[in-house]
């Protein structure tokens, strides 16, 4: 191959004008097997200084922080499985900076014609917002042989982020500590293993040559969404995971299954409300209505949080509000304040300081910090259960999340304190890959909360949160359009007016995430799922091309 960006000797005595198409960092389909065997810490250097940074969309101003504007420490301690270099750990690393958090993931390593006698390595990365979970994705690459490497080249070209967009690049010098990384031989087999029990993929265009006769309509499976702002959208139905691609500003990302993507909302589903499925599996039903009075210890004296029920928490029916209108305490002072705050006790704070306006359990009104309070309670109660170690996403993890499958990149939660012994945020902070995100819908759409035959989570509340029981549909929110909202799942009802094809009416549950994050769970099985950053919640042409896979079954059929 005649290589024309990133050439070696533009890694070995270049520097970078700007970003170059995503795919000079990419595996070449011509290219050879890696000669030399990567094994021991990455340092990248002088990353406080180097590398260009343009502004695409900042309201806010963040870029006028210096440290915005340039990679965070980076030091990464990598082996080799063939082909595949794979980072020691995964998934959110806090790194102390001002700005940044970081996430390294699997990336490849191959020879080519053109680099002597070096291999070459190209890995993913994602930046991560200090206490926040806007995430930028990036690519690096170098050479290597078994002393030393080359400069690193870098650029950040894509980002799921509603209020911060932009381009980053850089190229600096590197060391290359060689030695063993411990635990070597178990990460290798456990990577190869992770993408052994991947998902069967296809892309998103053989939906309609599987399934000829329904006359399949695959664009409208991202129809909706400004192309520009979609992150990447995958459907999972009949055991295959059907994916699009993953834009940036210079092409598709080479890496898309290792694009890391922001839970935001979607934690509220899959973290707090699967959490209290899972202790009410543990320690029976009960659990939901545990007082968060006796298992919150700073709502001493805050009369406003008697008689609140985890369940009402959970259900953003707390009766605890400024304003009943639809999310305007969500963009309010009070949230605002919750948002920002970093240490523990200012976050509980703003949390437990909205004032009783109804009885708990009467009025739905939505705030991420309820979630956070729910999260608190059950962490609280499970310590009370197992002792003072216990942590509830460490719960959710080890009994939920990796026997799904979850990958390694998805185990890890935002907490307070910007580190790893904080309170997990629970309303928004953990991470999705593709495969992550398909892996977990299929465990509650398609497997009813089972791993391998046994029951995991509570099935009588599961199929409350899943709209498969009509005595238990959950709160009604405000809006424009009225939806369903229980256990930190929202539903939506659909009828023949959405449809004429829809001759009886069924409900569909959903996870949504902030910007435009929507994972739709339907009753014939099919997950849709998409993330993009341009406030755009657009899906019902979705479920109207999944019902051609397999029609609807009707909300009273779902039930039984």
């Amino acid at each position: 191959m005649n290589r024309s960006e990133l050439t070696a000797g533009q890694l070995t005595r270049g520097s970078a004008e700007d970003t170059v198409p995503d795919s000079a960092f990419a595996l070449p389909a011509q290219a050879a097997p890696p000669t030399h065997s990567f094994e021991g810490t990455l340092t990248l250097k002088g990353l406080s200084t180097a590398g260009g940074f343009r502004v695409l969309k900042d309201p806010s101003g963040y870029a006028d922080t210096a440290a915005t504007r340039h990679l965070p420490p980076v030091d990464i301690a990598l082996l080799q499985n063939g082909s595949h270099l794979v980072p020691a750990k995964r998934g959110l690393q806090y790194t102390g900076n001002q700005a940044w958090n970081l996430a390294v993931g699997p990336g490849r390593a191959w020879n080519e014609d053109g680099d002597g006698q070096r291999t070459r390595a190209s890995l993913p990365f994602a930046l991560i917002e200090r206490n926040a979970n806007c995430v930028h994705n990036g690519t690096l690459t170098f050479l290597f042989d078994d002393t030393s490497v080359s400069e690193v080249r870098y650029q950040v070209t894509a980002e799921t982020c509603e209020y911060f967009q932009f381009d980053m690049w850089g190229q600096v010098p590197a060391d290359y500590r060689r030695g063993p990384v411990d635990g070597a031989e178990n990460l290798r087999d456990a990577y190869a293993l992770e993408l052994k029990d991947r998902l069967p993929t296809k892309p998103i265009s053989a939906l309609a040559t599987d399934y000829p006769g329904g006359g399949v309509d695959v664009s409208k499976f991202s129809s909706g969404i400004t192309p520009s702002a979609l992150s990447t959208f995958g459907v999972y139905f009949h055991g295959v995971h059907y994916v699009g691609n993953c834009r940036t500003r210079q092409g598709d990302y080479p890496f898309c299954g290792q694009m890391l993507l922001p839970s935001y909302s979607t934690a509220k589903s899959a973290f707090a409300g699967t959490a209290m499925l899972r202790l009410a599996k543990r320690y029976g039903p009960a659990v939901a209505q545990e007082k968060l009075s006796d298992r919150i210890p700073e709502t001493a004296g805050n009369a406003a949080w008697n008689g609140v029920t985890l369940d009402h928490t959970l259900d953003m029916a707390t009766g605890n509000y400024v304003s009943p209108g639809y999310e305007i305490d969500e963009a309010g002072r009070i949230m605002a304040d919750f948002f920002a705050a970093e240490p523990y006790a200012d976050r509980m704070r703003s949390a437990l300081s909205f004032p009783r306006k109804a009885s708990p359990g009467s009025k739905w009104v939505y705030h991420t910090s309820d979630t956070f309070l729910a999260t608190r309670a059950m962490n609280n109660y499970l310590q009370g259960k197992t002792g003072s170690d216990a942590d509830i996403f460490d719960m959710l993890r080890d009994d939920v999340l990796e026997p799904v499958g979850v990958g390694p990149d998805s185990l890890v939660s935002l907490r307070t304190d910007n580190g790893p012994s904080g309170a997990p945020f629970g309303g928004y902070g953990m991470f999705w890959t593709q495969d992550s995100i398909a892996k977990f819908a299929k465990f509650l759409n398609n497997d009813h909360g089972t791993v391998n035959g046994e029951q995991i989570l509570d099935p009588a509340l599961l199929a409350a949160t899943m709209q498969r029981d009509p005595h238990a549909r959950g709160m009604t929110t405000t809006g424009t359009k009225p939806l369903k909202y229980q256990n930190g799942f929202w539903g939506k009802e659909f009828t023949s007016a959405d449809n004429p094809a829809y001759t009886s009416p069924f409900y569909v549950p959903f996870m949504s995430g902030y910007g435009g994050i929507t994972v739709a769970m339907m009753p014939n099985g099919a997950t849709y799922y998409y993330f993009s950053d341009n406030n755009e919640f657009s899906w019902n042409a979705a479920v109207a091309e999944a019902d051609k896979l397999a029609h609807m079954p009707s909300a009273a059929a779902t039930a039984r």
